[in-house]
């Protein structure tokens, strides 16, 4: 009885001791777990592809320009309706010098710039048009300035010294027209020349251009040229698609109908797609005047139409002075916004502020109020590139 009670405790003793040794030896063999530090969690080994970005339409702020000449009243503008007003113009010699035509237009001008800065709106300078303050065209003098290097120069430093000291915001060539390739060349040259200078001020650079569309036939004109990389440096690009009553002899009707328009709108966008330039420079311009029947009567403004009945907003022919007169009303200044936004032009320009109505028909808030409408729409998503 003793042996089998000695027997087992020695089992038990034996089994104890057995069960310590195991466990040192599992500790000892057991790998030692590493303390944790802070950082950065470990990197999956599977990775998840990059994916590019949906391409995303950028909204462009569209523009609205307005020329005003130099003897107009500048308290009768409303800015707040304009992103830039032109004042008009500046007179080129052919050694390169500038013109103001006297002492009321700088007074002019400077009106302008201080009302025009109120309402954040850019006032630029156009040198050129059709007259010249010397009389006759200004063709011949500006042609002459921009065809020599010293006094092409010279008129870049005049342009340029001018929009410095009197705070403008830019300068706008209005060349009519360049009729030569060797006209267009000297005209690019010049762009290039004083596009260099005023974007190291961060001033604009804007060229008036014509239609280059025959009114009648609605083919390309050739007897005017450009060069067409001069576009590339210059940041709007003012047609003027209006004009056409003197197309293949005297109509009054071509003025600047729809038709016209859409011809015009249509050899632009071409032309800038196929040189790969931003249509966003292109800006579609309108007239604010209407043409008479008989030649022999002057034109009126938009303004006389409209006080002798405002229901004329909504037609684009009346009988006036014992003649018929052709015009752009209300609803043709909208289809013809709409015709432009539609085709990614940055804007619309307007010839002549001082010849618009006043008030609720006013045509400068007609074409601004379109432009609101036109560009307050919801962004658009285009498909993802390189998607995986």
């Amino acid at each position: 009885m003793k042996k089998s009670k000695l027997l087992l405790a020695l089992v038990i003793v034996l089994t104890f001791l057995g069960g310590i040794y195991t466990g040192i030896q599992f500790s000892s063999t057991k790998p030692q777990e590493k303390p944790i530090k802070s950082g950065k969690a470990p990197q999956s080994a599977i990775k998840p592809q990059t994916k590019d970005l949906p391409k995303v339409e950028k909204a462009h702020s569209k523009v609205l320009i307005g020329y005003i000449q130099d003897f107009r009243d500048p308290n009768q503008v409303d800015y707040s309706q304009l992103t830039h007003v032109i004042f008009s113009f500046a007179h080129p010699t052919k050694e390169g010098g500038i013109l103001l035509n006297g002492d009321s237009a700088l007074k002019n001008l400077r009106t302008i710039v201080a009302k025009a800065k109120k309402s954040n709106t850019k006032v630029i300078l156009a040198v050129g048009g059709w007259y010249h303050i010397s009389g006759g065209e200004s063709y011949p003098y500006f042609k002459a300035a921009i065809s020599n290097p010293n006094s092409r120069t010279k008129l870049v430093n005049e342009l340029t010294s001018l929009a410095d000291r009197e705070n403008l915001d830019g300068i706008d060539i209005d060349f009519e027209h360049p009729h030569s390739k060797e006209d267009a060349e000297n005209l690019a040259a010049f762009a290039k020349q004083l596009s260099v200078q005023l974007h190291s001020k961060k001033k604009e650079l804007s060229v008036a251009v014509n239609s280059k569309i025959n009114a009648v036939t609605l083919t390309e004109i050739g007897y005017v040229q450009y060069e067409p990389s001069m576009f590339k440096d210059v940041d709007h690009v003012n047609i003027m698609a209006y004009d056409g009553q003197w197309d293949e002899g005297y109509n009054a009707a071509n003025l600047s109908p729809y038709p016209f328009t859409e011809k015009i709108v249509n050899y632009w966008s071409k032309l800038f797609e196929e040189q790969n330039i931003s249509k966003d420079k292109l800006v579609l311009g309108v007239p604010f005047y209407a043409q008479p029947k008989d030649p022999k009567i002057k034109q009126v403004s938009y303004g006389a139409i409209i006080n002798q009945n405002p229901a004329n907003a909504n037609s684009d022919t009346i009988n006036m002075n014992g003649t018929t007169y052709y015009y752009n009303g209300a609803a043709t200044m909208k289809k013809k916004t709409n015709l432009a936004l539609d085709h990614g032009f940055g804007g619309m320009m307007i010839w002549e502020l001082g010849l618009d109505a006043k008030g609720s028909n006013s045509l400068t808030s007609s074409i601004s109020g379109t432009i609101k409408k036109a560009t307050n729409t919801p962004v658009k998503y285009y498909a993802v590139v390189n998607a995986q």
